[in-house]
């Protein structure tokens, strides 16, 4: 399941952000890169506590967004980067590590800061159904299967400088994942509609025993 989830940042938050981004120190991106990834990745990453802030901030924007809690079930956070692309910056076709900083990395999420506006850097995943091309507006994300292919295509004129990060949910399995989104769908569309209390219970009562069974 491969979600965008609007909104994620604020205008005042980006525009915060953008302050804060332009002071970072940003180096080489391959040093984080494990060996096959590092053969085809071409952009900038910015570590220390300054950049740790940025990251931080966007990772508890994310994980307030109310999509963004009923889709990844998250169990833990994994790695987060700061990563910048230049003119002629791209990152090929490659694969997320299966383990991140310790943490399984059951979801990815991209969360862009800034965009270049039609002059490329777009994450395109390959799914079973062909390829998808994910094309950000600054403050959106893109909640997508760790598992899956990508690559961000190279950009061809000003910055894209987004934050990027991975999931261990408590919900192994995307099909059961999949299962509890659309109830807690449902749910929310009921609590909107006023349906009956004793149903919408009874609904919330279903979801959270089926999270007993699947959580780890």
């Amino acid at each position: 399941m491969v979600l965008i989830l609007s909104g994620v940042l604020s205008a005042d938050d980006l525009a915060q952000l953008s302050g804060e981004t332009a002071q970072l120190t940003f180096t080489d991106g391959r040093a984080t890169a494990g060996a096959a990834a590092r053969a085809v990745k071409r952009n900038e990453q910015a570590a220390g506590p300054d950049a740790e802030r940025v990251a931080l901030f966007v990772r508890d924007a994310l994980a307030r967004h109310p999509v963004f809690q009923a889709a990844a079930q998250v169990g833990a956070f994994g790695g987060l980067l700061v990563s910048r692309y230049r003119s002629g910056m791209t990152y090929g076709w490659h694969v997320d590590n299966a383990v991140i900083q310790g943490v399984r990395s059951d979801l990815a999420f991209t969360v862009l800061l800034s965009g270049t506006g039609g002059q490329g850097g777009v994450l395109e995943l390959d799914l079973p159904g062909g390829i998808q091309a994910v094309d950000l507006q600054p403050g959106d994300a893109v909640l997508y299967p760790a598992t899956t292919i990508h690559r961000v295509t190279e950009v061809t004129g000003g910055e894209r400088v987004a934050v990027v990060g991975w999931v261990q949910s408590r919900v192994r399995h995307g099909e059961q994942r999949e299962v509890l989104f659309d109830l807690a769908d449902v749910r929310a569309t009921l609590a909107r509609t006023g349906a009956a209390p004793d149903l919408q219970l009874r609904l919330q009562k279903i979801e959270a025993n089926l999270i007993r069974l699947w959580a780890d």
